[in-house]
This record gives C-alpha cells, sequence and structure tokens, in this order.
C-alpha cells in the first residue's frame, strides 16, 4: 500500500494511490493521525487505511503535474511541530558511494593516494562485519544529524543552496520512517524515495567537513511505501537543465547491494537512548549509491533533479534554487 497526503484550500487529506487515482480517506487528516490510531493499537496500517476509504478520489496525474488545486505534500510530517521530526542517515553502505568518497578525498589531499582512508577503512569495516546473525551485533555504520523536520521539502518543492554553502548536490536514497511508541519501541512505518541532496564540495575540502555539509535542505516522496521490499531496489536518476537532459544513471539499493543489514543500521541508530523519546518520528537515509558529484557534474539555479526507485511509486522531482550570498555573519545578541 502507498499513502500520499495532498491539501488545497478544502485543508489536508491522506490517500491510498490507486494507479492512475488517489483515493482520498475518512476521518484522518495526515499520516501520522493514522499511525498513532496504529499504535493505540486498532489494527495495522494497511487494515485502518481500507477502513477509511471514502468513494472521493482525485486525478494523481493532474496531481502530480500540478493541474490540480490539491497540492502534494511530504509522505510524513508532523502538523504544527517539526521538531518532533529528527532526520539523519547512514553513509558508505554502498559500494558507489565508497568508491566516490574515496575518490573525492584523495582528489583533496593527493598524499593519500597511496594510502586507504578513513572512508575506506570504514566501508571495509561494514563489509566485514555489517552483516551479523540474528541477535548479534555488527559494526557500526557511519551517522550523520541532517536536522529537524523543518528542513524537510515536499515533491516538486525547490531544494536550497543556501548563501553560506559552495554547492548543493543531489543524493538519491530510500529514506525509512519510524515512529517511537509510548513505551519506547521503534516502529517502521514504511519507506519513501528521498533525495538527501548536501554541499560535496564543501566535504571534498577535508573529511571533517562531512557533518556540516550534510546540514540542508531534503524532500521525501511522493508516496510512503508502507509495505515495500528493500531487498535488491534498482532505480534512476536524472538531471534536467531547462527542457535538455543534464545526466542520468542507473543505481541500485537494498540490502543486497549494501554491506550493512536494515537491522544493523536500524540497531546502532535507536541504540541511543535519546533516538527512542516516545512521540517521536524518525527520516532515515539509508545512503547512495553513485552522485552525479563525482563525474564531475555541478548544479545549477533552475536545474531539476528526478529520483525514482522501482516499487517506490512515482518519481520524486526538485528543482535547484541558489540562494543569495551570505555577506555578513549572523549576529548573536547577548542577554542582559
Amino acid at each position: 500500500m502507498h499513502l500520499v497526503q495532498v491539501s488545497s484550500a478544502e485543508g489536508r487529506r491522506v490517500a491510498v494511490v490507486e494507479g492512475s487515482q488517489l483515493r482520498l480517506l475518512r476521518e484522518v487528516d495526515s499520516v501520522l493521525a493514522l499511525v498513532e490510531r496504529s499504535l493505540a493499537g486498532e489494527r495495522n496500517l494497511s487494515d485502518i487505511s481500507n477502513r477509511l476509504l471514502s468513494t472521493e478520489t482525485l486525478d494523481y496525474d493532474a496531481v502530480y503535474e500540478g493541474r490540480s488545486s490539491w497540492k502534494l505534500l511530504l509522505p510524513i510530517d508532523a502538523p504544527g511541530n517539526p521538531q518532533r521530526i529528527l532526520i539523519s542517515g547512514t553513509g558508505l553502505t554502498h559500494l558507489g558511494s565508497a568508491r566516490e568518497r574515496q575518490a573525492m578525498h584523495v582528489e583533496a589531499s593527493p598524499q593519500q593516494q597511496a594510502e586507504m582512508t578513513d572512508s575506506m577503512r570504514m566501508f571495509e569495516w561494514g563489509l566485514q562485519q555489517g552483516r551479523p546473525a540474528p541477535g548479534a551485533v555488527g559494526v557500526a555504520p557511519e551517522w550523520f544529524y541532517k536536522g529537524d523536520g523543518s528542513v524537510l521539502r515536499p515533491p516538486l518543492a525547490d531544494l536550497e543552496i543556501p548563501g553560506y554553502a559552495e554547492d548543493g548536490g543531489e543524493e538519491a536514497e530510500v529514506a525509512a520512517i519510524y515512529v517511537i511508541a509510548a513505551d519506547g519501541m521503534p516502529w517502521r512505518i514504511g519507506m519513501t524515495a528521498g533525495n538527501e541532496f548536501s554541499d560535496h564540495v564543501f566535504e571534498r575540502r577535508n573529511y571533517l567537513n562531512l557533518a556540516g555539509s550534510k546540514l540542508r535542505s531534503c524532500s521525501l516522496g511522493p508516496e510512503l511505501a508502507i509495505d515495500a521490499a528493500f531487498d535488491d531496489v534498482p532505480g534512476r536518476v536524472r538531471l534536467w537543465r531547462g527542457e535538455k537532459p543534464l545526466w542520468e544513471k542507473a543505481i541500485r539499493t537494498g540490502e543486497r547491494n549494501m554491506c550493512h543489514s536494515l537491522a544493523n543500521l536500524e540497531h546502532h541508530h535507536f541504540k541511543f537512548c535519546g533516538h527512542r523519546q516516545p512521540g517521536m518520528l524518525h527520516v532515515h537515509f539509508m545512503g547512495a549509491d553513485c552522485l552525479s558529484f563525482g563525474e564531475g557534474v555541478r548544479l545549477q539555479d533552475g536545474d531539476v533533479m528526478e529520483i525514482q526507485f522501482e516499487g517506490f511509486g512515482r518519481p520524486l522531482r526538485n528543482g535547484v534554487v541558489r540562494q543569495p550570498a551570505l555577506r555578513e555573519p549572523v549576529r548573536v545578541q547577548a542577554m542582559r
């Protein structure tokens, strides 16, 4: 089952994707409301959604193409409380990402040409110990913080290259969505296509810039797949400049194409008590297979990024907008 969230002057609604139509649900105006009903013990998400199906439908093509008064929202949000969402991710989970990171750091520090970088060491650890037997704990992956819900942008919205940034580039990934129950138990709600969008020029200057390079806007959707398989997931990234294709590549994600198992990634994210606060939502990016940056592409204002994964619905499309350069430092006012 795939869910979307939409809004118009009439308000917010949740809908189930039925081919070229969106069937609206009764009684709920957010996926989070569905999740809370499930946690309260009503039944699983798919059953609740089926029970709440209405006779109202929308033309999905018209909504997706911007020809409708209804607009796509993020497939998950916390209305009125974006601080309830923690956004994070794991890197060096795919062979392609490790190769590109190695090349990036060697380019920045040519003296490392003959030695293994820390990135490759961490990737090798994942290959050796990232898929533990059931009940065992494997090696920890790379982990990064991306922001709270305020950095999320809906499908079709622009992703900003901030005035202080050096660059902005797509990162095509699947993101898993979680909620923490009242007893501290993490529950996986589903998965969705994501564009993790980062500043690779800043990161390339020094590996220690990785944390700061991730503090950027990102996007999800348009569809939240409640029951999608995450074994072997083919996908495709397309970049457009005006009406012309700029870059395109087939990619793959899923456990078969990763050095860490999903269970291992989840353990190392939720082992922290601070990540198991009741009521919190988590958006966790699972890592990218490849980046256009690694092949010399530099995105410009007005470019469009398109990401699609098989089994995850329609493509996630976002524009790129470069914000005016930051000319003055941010001032902090002292309290007196």
